[in-house]
């Protein structure tokens, strides 16, 4: 072994050597590229750094350098077929360039001490596509693509033969650092700080590919994660390798335990049971050499008799400065060569011949390692080589031979799509498309099962479903399932069971919490008998989303989450259940009662026949907020019952009610063909109409029909199915569509929130995102991926477009139109220590039928029998306590409220909390509208102030409400711009009622409560002395009012004598 450092082998600059992180040797092992942080390319001459220590050699040293960059080159790599030689860097740029057999045009640069260049490699193509860094560059062994790698967490595919970009794959959810092909071209893998392995499938393009026809090309087959899950992030590179038998990868950068190591990955298993240990630090790239070696001299006559055993040698370099060799023969490294450079290495390379070895460091030393013959073994014969990868498909290009069933489909299927090339070309402009077979990444996640298939929409269908065609009869379902629920499972005790057949219920598109009517306790005969949409001022709950809500994902802000001591963070995704929540409560008419057991349901649940993923756009990896999207169905119903649009549900259900209108959706199996959408009754067809895009979701009343298409565009058609609209086109797909009376709700896919008014052909306010409710604030930029956020549990409209969203840790939310801001109306926290929460209907009918004063002549018999159980935000309350019910977290926090009321300086929790939240609930009503629950809670809250001897707050209140009248009276108009709400002086109503009634209410209310102070002045004289400046205050309102005479006063005054004395 001869271990080599020319000192002339560098990147020098004027102060020092810059750092060289890359290098490469030809093919023809004649040339050295090597890259550094100076900006250059420089290629070597192998003969010059053999023959170092030869005094005569006289030949150039640098036969060429290259400056086409505009910062550090990070990779450089020849092609196979040594005709060009491609260089990636920092400034986000890959150069190709290829040798002109003509001589260079200038002897050297001018300024610069660089020797005059022996060839001539110009530029040849400057290729742009990442956003970001170039860590990492590959050709493929038949020349036929290049791949780069970057920091945009990009792989990006490119054209061998015209360097045309073909595709451009972000499945990463970090920086990608290394690339590797396989030596039988079938795949490829990439390493990230995702801690993960990504193997890709492909078929080798050909010279005149397009990037359309390269659509259902490069599919993801599986990931691997075991080895690196807890890699360290402070590597510069993840560079791995493949094994020249094409076996196995050798993977950088892992770990084994706290141990650093190299991964060795078996190709078709895609799992790691061997690692290399060794390095004491991180390791950065790994390579193989390109030839297999004999362990015994096949020259030897006694080792020719026995069969040859072939082994593979990987030199693995790092952070510890340490060069190691291996071979698959031993468990120990053949070499260790320490200390051989003052940093880390950045890079390795092998020369053709598998004995030379040639390293660089962050130190801009270049290293290399000549080997004798049989100190890593015997070199084999190229065609060795050959015979390995025959069993891979190798020999039989032309046949594209695959390796499994799988590959013969993916191989046969890409192959059809470019001989379909001009037609799916024309097809695009004409506005068709072709989905790809590949499965589609929803949110920026893609979940890998066993076998490798995407779990789309947080579901993952099992394999035997996935395979049965969408045009499977029913008798051959019935028998498939029959087969399935007759499996026999032999237990631990030997004996043998039928094992049960697991039908998943969040298919059914039913909401397994209970569907509240939210009627009160004082609720007459007409009220039950009534619709939801009379009794609750919000459109009728979505039965279409799946049990917890639908799904959402985070990207996060790039700042880092502050931990507090002995705080345990929540995993929301491990803690939710599969099956879904079973309810605890239930909604009655006379309020939140237990939920009645259910016996489980007997036989198969309907579940609606899926035809495949929605085609998701590759721009919502981007978006910061990713819900899930649902998945295509063959058939949506949805009856509208007296004007009120049902859940969806089978056409034999729904046609049980004949005066039903019946809207359907109908998919068809082939993409090409058209959706078709009607509207019949009894049988009778209204209206039909046709879509180019196949239909996602479905909504509707009596004044208009709305259809959400997969392409993310809404149609609208009036009752006689006429369009309204030309196609409205948002920027993903819709996940949640509502209606109520004139307005159209619409959620897409990226979190964004459109309200529209069909009657005045306007929007509510400008699109609104969901990031900020689905605490996006608080989340962090993971580098393991997306944040689990809150599903999305409800979506609704009230009478005037507002837009009231739920979510699934039970917070409740309203969008002000006049704020342009999410408004937060139902917490955990007020369940925390108010005592108004889930107050119950009989203690605020009471407070409406004795302790509120006159109502309103202009309300209607209908009003005296209030039920505030009718309004949004006791709706949205009892979701937070339900939600709160079902995680199991009631005890805790009754626990943590006690242990706070026995802390010092908590004395007044309650009271301070139980305050402010009857004042949350009067700003979400005001600011709803709604009209009896402001009135309601304006009284309430004005006799726990009272209660609570609260002067100012009380002044201000009476002030708020007469409207400014004495400010005015005393001159204190200084003319300010007119308020609204509470500040509004010139309105005579407020939350919809006359300033003067609601102030005699909250007089009258503090007047009962005083004179109850006056009783109990008798027995204890010191209580009314608190009350005393209140009671003043609330005279003189009410001589405004006219409520008081002279007897009001001489009882004042003689009181006031008797307190004197």
């Amino acid at each position: 072994m001869l271990i080599v450092k020319p000192s002339w082998l560098c990147h020098s600059g004027e102060q020092k050597d810059f750092e060289v992180y890359s290098c490469h040797v030809s093919q023809d092992g004649k040339r050295l590229a090597t890259a550094g942080g100076d900006g250059h390319v420089r290629i070597w001459s192998t003969e010059a750094v053999y023959n170092v220590d030869d005094p005569t050699y006289d030949k150039p040293r640098q036969l060429c350098h290259m400056s086409h960059h505009l910062g550090t080159i990070h990779s450089v790599r020849f092609s196979p077929n040594n005709r060009y030689l491609a260089s990636g860097a920092d400034d986000r740029v890959i150069c190709i360039y290829q040798l002109d057999p003509n001589p260079p045009s200038h002897a050297t640069t001018f300024g610069t001490n660089e020797p005059p260049p022996v060839e001539n490699w110009k530029t040849h193509k400057r290729l742009v596509g990442h956003d970001s860094d170039v860590q990492d560059l590959a050709w493929s062994y038949d020349n036929s693509i290049l791949v780069s790698v970057g920091l945009d967490s990009k792989v990006v595919v490119w054209s061998g033969h015209t360097f045309e970009k073909l595709k451009v794959i972000a499945v990463h959810q970090s920086h990608v650092k290394g690339i590797t092909f396989d030596p039988a071209n079938k795949f490829f893998a990439t390493a990230g700080d995702d801690r993960t392995i990504k193997i890709f499938r492909f078929t080798p393009p050909p010279p005149n590919a397009t990037q359309h026809d390269m659509v259902n090309n490069f599919v993801l087959e599986t990931t691997i994660s075991a080895p690196f899950k807890s890699s360290p992030l402070t590597t510069y590179f993840r560079r791995c390798s493949w094994s020249p038998d094409g076996n196995h990868i050798a993977a950088a950068n892992a770990v084994n335990g706290p141990v650093s190591s190299v991964a060795i990955i078996e190709r078709s298993r895609w799992d790691s049971d061997i690692n290399l240990i060794g390095h004491e630090g991180p390791t950065e790239v790994c390579v193989f050499s390109p030839r297999l070696f004999h362990t015994e001299n096949p020259n030897d006559p006694e080792a020719s008799k026995r069969p040859p055993a072939l082994v593979t040698v990987i030199a693995s370099a790092g952070q510890d400065k340490t060069l190691s060799i291996w071979n698959t023969n031993t468990s120990r490294p053949v070499v260790i060569l320490q200390d051989v450079a003052s940093k880390s290495i950045s890079d390795l390379a092998w020369a053709p011949d598998g004995q030379t070895l040639f390293a660089c460091s962050l130190d801009g030393a270049v290293i290399a390692v000549k080997f004798e013959t049989g100190e890593l073994g015997w070199v084999a014969e190229a065609e060795e080589n050959d015979k390995a990868l025959e069993k891979f498909g190798i020999a039989r290009k032309g046949m594209g031979t695959a390796e499994d069933v799988d590959g013969l489909h993916l191989e046969n299927h890409s192959k059809a799509g470019e001989l379909r090339g001009a037609e799916s070309r024309m097809g695009a402009l004409m506005g068709d498309f072709e989905p790809a077979k590949e499965a589609v990444t929803t949110n920026g996640v893609k979940a890998i099962t066993k076998n490798g298939e995407a779990a789309t929409n947080g579901t993952s269908e099992s394999k035997a479903t996935k395979e049965t065609p969408a045009e499977e009869s029913a008798d051959k379902t019935a028998e498939r399932i029959n087969e399935l629920k007759a499996r026999v499972q032999v237990t631990k005790d030997g004996r043998k069971r039928v094992a049960p057949l697991l039908v998943s219920s969040s298919g059914t598109g039913l909401l397994s919490l209970p569907q509240s009517q939210l009627m009160g306790a004082k609720s007459t005969t007409s009220t039950q008998n009534d619709t939801p949409q009379t009794i609750l001022d919000l459109s009728k709950p979505l039965h279409g989303l799946p049990r917890g809500g639908i799904a959402a994902l985070l990207l996060g802000n790039k700042r880092k989450a502050i931990a507090t001591e002995g705080e345990e963070f929540e995993d929301q995704a491990s803690k939710r259940s599969a099956s879904g929540p079973i309810p605890i409560v239930s909604d009655t008419p006379d309020g939140l009662e237990p939920a009645a057991l259910t016996a489980p349901a007997n036989g198969l649940v309907p579940t609606p026949e899926y035809l495949r993923p929605a085609v998701i756009s590759p721009s919502v990896a981007f978006s910061q907020v990713r819900l899930a999207v649902p998945k295509i169905r063959s058939h949506i119903v949805r009856p509208l019952d007296r004007g009120i649009l049902q859940g969806e549900s089978t056409l034999e259900e729904a046609s049980k009610i004949p005066e039903n209108i019946l809207l359907e959706a109908k998919n068809p199996v082939k993409p090409r063909e058209p959706s078709r959408i009607t509207a019949s009754k009894r049988g009778a067809l209204l209206w039909q109409d046709f879509l180019p895009r196949a239909i996602i979701l479905l909504t509707g009343n009596k004044k208009f029909w709305a259809a959400a298409c997969e392409d993310g565009t809404l149609h609208t058609w009036t009752p006689a199915g006429r369009r309204l609209f030309n196609g409205i086109v948002l920027e993903s797909q819709p996940v949640i569509l509502e209606s109520r009376e004139h307005w159209l709700l619409c959620i897409t896919s990226v979190g964004m929130c459109h309200v529209f008014n069909i009657k005045t052909m306007s929007a509510a306010h400008p699109p609104v995102s969901l990031a900020p409710i689905l605490d996006i604030a608080s989340a962090m930029l993971s580098p393991d991926g997306p944040t689990v956020a809150p599903g999305v549990t409800s979506a609704h409209l009230n009478s005037v477009g507002a837009v009231v969203v739920t979510l699934s840790n039970g917070d409740g939310f309203y969008y002000s139109s006049s704020m342009y801001t999410w408004q937060r109306l139902s917490e955990s926290w007020w369940a925390l220590g108010s005592q108004y929460w889930n107050s119950n209907d009989s203690s605020i009918s009471a407070l409406s039928t004795t302790a509120v004063g006159p109502v309103s002549t202009s309300s209607s018999k209908k009003d005296e029998g209030l039920n505030v159980s009718a309004g949004i935000i006791p709706f949205l309350e009892r979701h937070t306590t339900t939600e709160f019910l079902l995680k199991g977290r009631a005890y805790t926090l009754q626990r943590l409220i006690k242990t706070l009321l026995s802390k010092d300086g908590f004395e007044g929790f309650e009271g301070t909390v139980s305050v402010a939240h009857l004042e949350n609930r009067m700003a979400g009503a005001l600011a709803l509208g709604s009209r009896e629950e402001f009135r309601l809670y304006l009284f309430m809250y004005a006799k726990r102030i009272g209660a609570e001897g609260m002067q100012s707050k009380v002044e201000e209140l009476l002030n708020c409400l007469c409207g400014g009248v004495l400010n005015r009276k005393k001159g204190n108009n200084n003319g300010s711009e007119q308020g609204k709400g509470w500040f509004s002086d010139g309105e005579e109503k407020l939350g919809g009622w006359d300033r003067k009634d609601l102030l005699k209410g909250v007089v009258l209310i503090l007047g009962k409560f005083l004179l109850f102070l006056r009783v109990m002045a008798s027995l204890l004289t010191w209580v009314l002395g608190k009350f005393r400046d209140l009671q003043r205050l609330t005279v003189q309102y009410a001589k405004i009012l006219g409520l008081t005479g002279g007897q009001e006063e001489e009882e004042e005054d003689s009181e006031g004598g008797s307190m004197m004395e």
